[in-house]
């Protein structure tokens, strides 16, 4: 279903600066758990100030040089629904092997809230309207079940020949992009650093800037949605 180019493995060449600083971070996280198993109490926070994914040389890094925009065009001949609909499953799947990867980092202790950058907390709204503040890892659960309930849902993602698209796909497609974006802003928000010393951040930079692009080309995100980390999103899209 669709082109894929994210490979969570595979071997990555950094320049020196790059191993010095992956150095430096895993150094850093080592010496962090360390310290939190004979001290349970202590909460360290990084500080505000180190913002590593605004390193050019951090950020610049990707798994390939194919062009994002050419990738994320409506090929020739293709219906544009079933196009979305095979992307939309690709960045699920993708996302979520991130968090599997991460899932040590991202916990209820360390993420007690599901935060962007400017500091923006995502609340996630039940199916009665109510809005619930909850971790990190608890709102990332809900969503990716929701997502998961839909993209299995054959009335909303048809699977058969012949099948068409209910008449709200795209309105649906938008919010499990409300989703995505949310837990992707997550990671480059409160876990670079740790992206970085497990050195997944080429592919986390592929991953986001694709979706970002593919996001944009057929209008699945608004602005305001995105404002959060248009600073990070400038970057890698220039």
């Amino acid at each position: 279903m669709g082109r894929s180019i994210l490979d969570m493995g595979g071997c990555q060449s950094y320049s020196s600066s790059d191993e010095e600083d992956v150095s430096a971070l895993k150094a850093n996280h080592t010496s962090i758990s360390l310290f939190k198993v004979k001290n349970n109490s202590l909460h360290i926070v990084p500080s505000a100030e180190v913002k590593p994914y605004l390193k050019d040389h951090f950020l610049s890094r990707r798994i390939t040089d194919i062009d994002l925009l050419t990738l994320s065009a409506l090929p020739h001949g293709l219906d544009q629904q079933e196009w979305i609909a095979t992307n939309t499953v690709s960045f699920f799947q993708h996302t979520t092997l991130f968090f599997s990867a991460l899932s040590d980092y991202c916990t209820t202790i360390k993420c007690p809230a599901a935060n962007s950058q400017r500091n923006i907390l995502y609340e996630w709204t039940d199916e009665q309207g109510k809005k619930l503040k909850c971790s990190a890892p608890v709102y990332i659960d809900y969503a990716m079940s929701y997502i998961q309930e839909i993209i299995a849902d054959e009335r909303v993602f048809p699977t058969k020949a012949g099948s068409s698209f209910p008449p709200g796909f795209i309105f649906l497609i938008q919010k499990i992009f409300v989703m995505l974006f949310r837990m992707l802003a997550h990671l480059f928000s409160t876990h670079y650093q740790d992206v970085i010393a497990v050195e997944l951040h080429p592919q986390l930079n592929t991953l986001f800037t694709h979706f970002i692009t593919f996001s944009h080309t057929f209008r699945l995100l608004e602005p305001s949605e995105t404002a959060s980390i248009d600073e990070i999103i400038a970057l890698l899209t220039h």
